[in-house]
């Protein structure tokens, strides 16, 4: 996942502001308990996740996959004082443990998660959302993108992770089972076209999208 030569990558995070304390103990713990932690955003992409946030400051965010909550807490960091944020994932045992995070952060009251398929869940929300952070199967994408757009405020953006895919999206030859690199690529066709977005690829970690929703 990491296209810049390793010296390059520890001075850009070394140079970025730091990690907080609580995430750093939440990594901990995700690598010593949890299946496959290299899902989690990270020290470097959680602070740009928080930046981002910080700069729209939003009154209210909608998460696609928690995992383990440490990409909630980063966008979280951005909300308005009376602002929420909705997190969706299908895994009932890790409800526990994203709890804990969050209650231990000064945003566990404005955190609220939803457990199964968000394909159900986003139809139910009534709220509207100024950031949409997309990060769980990307089989997905395009239909997670479909259910939100109208209900993305204008000039909202929506972030999209694991777009590069490690590079397979450069791939011209896939195998019939590898139905997530297909998926990817047809997404980042959607949103390249989708009239109803600007879109930018920033190629840190794994690609990350930032789409803006048109104000017109």
């Amino acid at each position: 996942m990491h296209f810049l030569p390793e010296n390059i990558d520890e001075y850009v995070v070394a140079h970025s502001e730091n990690e907080p304390e609580l995430l750093q103990q939440l990594t901990r713990e995700t690598y010593q308990k949890i299946l496959q932690p290299r899902m989690l955003s990270g020290h470097y992409q959680g602070r740009v996740l928080s930046m981002i946030s910080k700069l729209v400051n939003p009154t209210c965010i909608l998460e696609i996959g928690t995992y383990t909550g440490y990409s909630a807490l980063c966008l979280a960091e951005g909300l308005k004082k009376n602002g929420s944020l909705h997190t969706i994932d299908v895994n009932e045992e890790l409800v526990d443990f994203q709890r804990k995070y969050f209650d231990l952060s000064p945003y566990g009251n404005q955190i609220h998660q939803y457990l199964g398929n968000a394909m159900e869940i986003i139809p139910q929300l009534k709220d509207t959302f100024d950031i949409v952070f997309i990060d769980a199967d990307k089989e997905n994408y395009a239909s997670y993108f479909e259910l939100v757009i109208d209900k993305l405020n204008p000039g909202g953006i929506i972030l999209s992770d694991n777009v590069l895919w490690s590079g397979k999206i450069l791939e011209t030859k896939l195998k019939k089972e590898d139905k997530a690199t297909s998926a990817l690529k047809a997404y980042n066709k959607l949103l390249k076209e989708d009239k109803r977005v600007e879109t930018i690829i920033l190629p840190i970690r794994d690609g990350l999208t930032i789409s803006r929703k048109k104000k017109d």
